[in-house]
């Protein structure tokens, strides 16, 4: 992407509120680039009313373990996401502050506040009905996670843009293998929906990184190093997070290799992060790092693997 506007200077006073500034005809843009591509849907088309029946409560019979169509580690992966998804009012609150209410970076924020509440409505409903959970343990998860919310902590906008660009598409590999994992062709038609959407938000911003890097390339690059080094899934502060992560990354639902494989990597070679030109020293230096730790990570994953395969091996023999 070739810009016109004029390089801020690094280190300049109100850098973040000039660097949105300048990126507003980029927002504009590909707004209406996501609004000429992207197709409503229906919640409720996606679920099952007919298999769904009264609890005690009104007279019905509550749920037992045995009802639920999921074996328990599609049924973990669905909470986690239903989860992940819920705390959409503290996500909103992160972004209309980074990004403001106001202009076409407003304009977005409510769109897609907007489409991402779909997510936990269509989950928690085909759930419920087709008693793949237990809604009470998923009623008190939900208020403990909500309670708590999410906080960004002290990330400027840009290192926010960052974040997301690689949270929503790693939302996306996560929602598709969850689909895939249940075994149900409507859990798998609703998580694919869903994940459509989630690769529509990242291409969004995205491309806002991609603008950022022509018109700020040594912060933008520092942003992206940070971002890389310190992900954590906006779901990390849930109950019982890393033990469920566990499971879900055995069984090949979202681990390292698909971290760097399919989230990390796609991203960086879109944004041709090694082997751009025109860095400072600030942004060699940060590309260097960033260089450094994607290396370690492709080892990391490359371990777990052979350790899982090796795990798989020895269960497979005991069952044998």
């Amino acid at each position: 992407m070739t810009m016109t506007t004029p390089k801020i200077p690094s280190g300049a006073d109100g850098f973040q509120t000039r660097l949105l500034h300048e990126l507003e005809p980029v927002v504009e843009e590909n707004l209406e680039r996501h609004l000429s591509v992207a197709r409503p849907w229906m919640p409720h088309d996606y679920v099952p009313w007919s298999q769904g029946r009264d609890f005690a409560f009104l007279g019905g019979e509550d749920w037992k373990p045995e009802e639920s169509p999921l074996d328990p580690v599609a049924r973990t992966a669905m909470i986690v996401n239903l989860l992940t998804e819920d705390n959409l009012p503290s996500y909103h609150r992160e972004i209309a502050t980074q990004f403001g209410r106001d202009g076409a970076w407003g304009q977005w924020v409510g769109q897609w506040t907007a489409e991402e509440g779909r997510h936990g409505i269509a989950l928690r409903d085909y759930l419920v009905v087709t008693r793949g959970v237990d809604p009470v343990k998923l009623e008190g998860l939900r208020m403990q996670h909500m309670v708590a919310g999410y906080d960004s902590g002290d990330k400027t906008a840009l290192q926010a843009v960052a974040y997301v660009s690689f949270q929503e598409l790693a939302t996306r590999v996560s929602h598709r293998n969850t689909g895939k994992a249940t075994g149900c062709p409507l859990a798998e038609q609703l998580l694919t929906r869903i994940a459509q959407d989630e690769n529509l938000h990242m291409i969004f911003y995205r491309n806002m990184i991609a603008a950022a890097f022509e018109i700020a390339p040594d912060e933008t690059m520092a942003a992206v190093r940070d971002e890389v080094v310190g992900f954590q899934m906006p779901g990390a502060n849930m109950p019982d997070f890393l033990r469920n992560s566990v499971i879900i990354a055995k069984a090949g639902i979202y681990d390292l290799r698909l971290h760097h494989d399919a989230v990390i990597s796609p991203v960086l070679k879109f944004w041709n992060v090694f082997d751009r030109e025109g860095l400072g020293p600030t942004g060699e230096q940060a590309r260097e790092e960033l260089a450094k730790f994607v290396a370690q990570l492709d080892e990391q994953a490359s371990r777990f693997v052979e350790q899982r395969e090796r795990a798989r091996a020895k269960a497979a023999a005991r069952t044998a």
